[in-house]
């Protein structure tokens, strides 16, 4: 019998919830059962397994954080645009962290083609147009604006600003400037 109330989206979003409380690596198809008060068994009506539960939520965190960047970015151009993203990403990390984890879940191809991680990569390439880099330029600057925004994230939320006097978030301010820098300087050595 199906549990009243029960519906793979409610699961994913509580799994969402749990992974922000708990850690994403911590959320198991037990700990969401023991959330809604039922057996695991009941689960199972609703997801196929631990995994899928798990790309559920990563789906759920990759359009969460399409949505928030989109608004962000939204009218905007130039290095504008570039920290509206960056921010907007910076956010959801820190407001998300669980969530944010499960987004950097590796899905298999078909999955990733279909999810909202294509948006990320229309948008950064969006905001890339506003610098006029051709490829290969493109797509290096692609991996080299989310590798410093995924390591900044990651090394402020385990603490690894907290050993200074200057605040992280002038560093951050400061690192945009340089990304912005380094654009504009890669669309003039093309001229």
């Amino acid at each position: 019998m199906v549990r009243a109330g029960l519906t793979p989206e409610r699961l994913t979003r509580a799994g969402a919830e749990l992974a922000d409380e708990v850690g994403f690596d911590e959320v198991t198809l037990s700990a969401l059962a023991r959330r809604f008060d039922v057996k695991v068994a009941s689960l199972y009506s609703h997801l196929k397994n631990s995994q899928d539960l798990r790309t559920r939520i990563a789906l759920f965190a990759l359009e969460e954080l399409a949505d928030r960047v989109s608004a962000a970015v939204a009218g905007r151009a130039g290095r504008d645009a570039l920290a509206a993203f960056a921010d907007a990403y910076r956010d959801y990390a820190r407001e998300h962290p669980g969530r944010y984890d499960a987004a950097r879940l590796r899905l298999d191809p078909e999955t990733a083609a279909a999810s909202a991680g294509v948006r990320h990569a229309r948008m950064t390439r969006a905001i890339l147009r506003g610098y006029d880099l051709t490829e290969p330029d493109q797509t290096h600057a692609v991996r080299m604006l989310g590798s410093v925004f995924h390591g900044y994230v990651s090394l402020e939320m385990a603490g690894g600003f907290s050993h200074t006097a200057v605040d992280p978030q002038e560093s951050w301010a400061w690192t945009l400037d340089s990304l912005d820098a380094l654009l504009r300087t890669r669309t003039s050595e093309k001229s």
